[in-house]
């Protein structure tokens, strides 16, 4: 077998792992009445996931960063696949919470080696296509997983899903035995050398920037089911269509978003995406409750929001060239805590007023972001005017 083909492997069981972490927003409405909570305590299942994705992949790469990378692949999987068992065999909130945590650990820990071994196997000067590879297979489970396992949870018990997930873990686990060669460990990046770079007020203010914009998307998207039910009156197979045409959009966001990067930089992509992120939450506060509008709504904000993923990324690594891997685990950890703070502030909102609400809150938080690196990237071009001034006083002057 090819190495690209290896390659397509690690970004299909990407997939399977990104299916396990996004599910839980297509069915919150069922697992809630299925456990007997109420939809804001059925939230925090997102919140638990984030935390402990943030929180646990650093320290458990910097723990493991020596150990043999398919070793580290296979045991993930492993762990993956207790973590779903959890969710099937044992019944109550409680060990729905620790599922939730056992698969947040496994799953950060694979998509990070998976990323590592995916570039150590690519040819020389592909490593980027690779790991966009792997990132478009962990995305395409928001595309195709989500919107598939919302129709089999109207089917079917929605513990089945877990169920075939972690089956498909354990399968999983044999394809890279099969396909995936042994390869080195790294030198591990102690955590204090991740922290040190919050000392740098520019990159502190990029990461508020990636906080409050995926705060303000995931207020939404957490509950979006239960919204498209009871506020825009979907029946539950318009549920499934709409949130599979969110996905597709999703998807051509975030090409548009690479490829306005490239055509017109950073600075207008994010902050023009977010302004539009920003509208399209507006709109669908005004224009929620009609299901023939909502449908193009819904694609608009998953366009936009998305569009700001890749831009954000290029931004912090151009931030820090010497340690770009660095700044993508820690962007990948402020991502989850800003998931976690949505998905926890929707609750509240939820409970406390309504969930019509849900969507201009998520705007606040947008446009906060897109102020803050407007107002970021305005003093940098300043200051960056500013040098070239002095530089070409003093070239005139010698």
């Amino acid at each position: 077998m090819s190495n690209v083909w290896k390659i397509y492997m690690l970004a299909i069981i990407s997939f399977l792992v990104g299916t396990s972490e996004f599910i839980i927003a297509g069915i919150l409405d069922k697992v809630a009445a299925d456990v007997g909570v109420s939809l804001s305590a059925a939230g925090q299942l997102i919140t638990v996931f984030s935390l402990a994705y943030a929180f646990g992949t650093p320290i458990l790469m910097a723990v493991t960063a020596r150990m043999e990378r398919r070793q580290l692949l296979l045991y993930a999987l492993g762990v993956f696949a207790v973590g779903n068992l959890i969710a099937v065999a044992l019944p109550g909130f409680a060990f729905l919470l620790v599922s939730r945590v056992v698969l947040a650990l496994s799953t950060g820990v694979f998509v990070v080696t998976a990323l590592t071994v995916a570039a150590k196997l690519a040819a020389p000067g592909k490593q980027g296509s690779a790991i966009a590879t792997l990132v478009m297979g962990f995305s395409t489970s928001l595309i195709i997983g989500v919107p598939l396992g919302r129709l089999a949870a109207s089917a079917y018990d929605w513990k089945l899903i877990f169920g075939g997930i972690g089956l498909l873990g354990l399968f999983a686990i044999f394809i890279i035995l099969m396909t995936i060669p042994r390869s080195d460990g790294e030198e591990p990046v102690p955590i204090s050398k991740q922290l040190a770079l919050f000392k740098q007020p520019k990159i502190v203010i990029a990461l508020a920037v990636t906080f409050m914009w995926i705060g303000g998307y995931s207020i939404v998207y957490t509950y979006i089911s239960p919204y498209l039910l009871t506020v825009t009156k979907l029946s539950e197979q318009g549920v499934s269509i709409a949130l599979f045409a969110f996905g597709i959009a999703s998807l051509f966001g975030s090409k548009f978003g690479g490829y306005s990067t490239d055509k017109w930089g950073a600075p207008r992509t994010l902050v023009g995406g977010m302004l539009f992120h920003t509208i399209a939450l507006v709109l669908l506060s005004l224009a929620g409750h009609t299901p023939f509008l909502v449908f193009p709504l819904l694609m608009f904000w998953a366009f936009t929001a998305w569009s700001s993923g890749p831009t954000q990324q290029y931004h912090l690594m151009t931030l820090a060239p010497e340690a770009s891997g660095i700044m993508l685990s820690l962007n990948s950890s402020v991502l989850q805590l800003g998931m976690a703070a949505g998905a926890g502030l929707g609750g509240i909102v939820v409970q406390q007023a309504s969930l019509t609400s849900i969507s201009w809150i998520g705007a606040t938080g947008v446009i906060l972001a897109a102020t803050t690196a407007a107002t970021f990237f305005g003093i940098s071009h300043m200051r960056s005017h500013r040098e070239e001034v002095k530089s070409s006083l003093a070239k005139s002057s010698a």
